[in-house]
């Protein structure tokens, strides 16, 4: 077996490694999530103006779930974060481990702030505007599990979405994105915000344009950051060229 075969079998067992530990972490965040999913619910519930519904005996179980398994996979975030440092570790260099390092807590702490966007702000006034359109034309039934459901549809995708600054900041300074060269590519970039927006909202044209423009803004935000990093970057390579030639 040659050294190329060797290492990428050496690879292969230090990524099944890391997802195994990320792996075991979520699951002991999901059983500590479950003890204490009880008051989370309440929490959420709390003041809803009108009383939610089981169809049956196995709804609340699975909202139950689904509530205890957002709170452990946004816990489990920066275990992932350091274990995905951990894997390309011996592909950088000292900087570029520092760099990497100083983005996991900022990408804890990003998907928190996509999470609180989106039930603070952006899904009250959804859930506002579309109670509005029955215009007590029609009795309102919300079962427990389609709610939450429809919370989640509303929030989680921010959290994610939220890293994108993160992500567009540690491209740049592994050197695998121009920020500069993204501006030719922006009306793609927009319209793929756009389908986005359309997946992640009821279908209905108010909720689009309301998630669509903190999309853009964020996007915008995420490039005005990387180009920030872009040229701290040429700046550092500059001073080590002219150091390099002072000495040579």
């Amino acid at each position: 077996m040659n050294d190329r075969s060797m290492k990428a079998i050496e690879h292969f067992e230090e990524l099944r490694k890391r997802l195994i530990i990320t792996l075991a972490v979520f699951l002991l965040f999901l059983i500590a999530s479950f003890t204490f999913v009880q008051d989370i619910y309440q929490y959420l519930v709390k003041g809803l103006p009108f009383k939610l519904a089981l169809l049956g005996p196995g709804d609340i179980i699975v909202v139950y779930l689904m509530i205890a398994a957002v709170v452990a996979g946004a816990a489990v975030i920066p275990v992932a974060a350091h274990q995905l440092w951990l894997f390309i570790k011996p592909a950088l260099s000292e900087a570029e481990r520092k760099a990497a390092l100083a983005y996991i807590p900022a990408s804890f702490l990003l998907f928190l702030a996509g999470i609180s966007f989106g039930y603070f702000i952006l899904f009250p006034i959804v859930l506002s505007f579309l109670m509005s359109l029955t215009d007590e034309m029609f009795q309102t039934f919300f079962t427990t599990e389609k709610y939450f459901k429809f919370l989640l549809h509303m929030t989680l995708p921010f959290g994610v979405l939220f890293e994108l600054p993160v992500v567009m900041m540690f491209l740049t300074s592994l050197g695998l994105i121009d920020p500069y060269k993204l501006g030719a590519f922006r009306k793609y970039s927009y319209f793929v915000l756009i389908v986005v927006s359309v997946f992640v909202t009821p279908p209905d044209f108010i909720s689009d344009i309301l998630v669509l423009i903190p999309l853009i803004l964020l996007y915008e935000v995420s490039v005005s950051l990387a180009k920030v990093v872009y040229r701290k970057k040429l700046a550092k390579q500059a001073k080590e060229e002219t150091e390099w030639k002072a000495t040579s």
